[in-house]
């Protein structure tokens, strides 16, 4: 069963198919926090998410994440909406700290 049949939360981490990628679009079956809001992702067939990967840089569009199996870093400057259809297992969820961190990095690259 995939994700694409249930429930999807905000801030729950689902192994993602993200292939095919272009250019400099970050690729391959990994790890994304779903980011967009409950309301929207029991409406529609797709959900808002940004990747996770294993190199942690201290850039300011980065958040490190370290609730999960392994060490990695939120790469909110690469957001995605994608269909459920690419969602896979789920992997976990974000603290409420991380959530925070995530959101706060979020508002900080759409602002003004």
């Amino acid at each position: 069963m995939t994700a694409s049949s249930k429930l999807v939360k905000q801030f729950d981490v689902y192994w993602v198919e993200l292939d095919p990628a272009k250019g400099s679009e970050i690729k391959k079956t990994r790890p994304c926090i779903v980011i967009s809001p409950d309301e929207t992702n029991e409406a529609l067939k797709t959900v808002m998410v940004v990747p996770l990967t294993s190199t942690v840089i201290d850039w300011p569009f980065r958040v490190t994440i370290k609730s999960l199996p392994k060490k990695s870093s939120a790469a909110c400057d690469q957001l995605r909406t994608i269909s459920k259809q690419r969602l896979r297992r789920k992997a976990g969820a974000l603290t409420k700290s991380e959530c925070h961190a995530v959101l706060g990095v979020m508002q900080a690259i759409f602002s003004e």
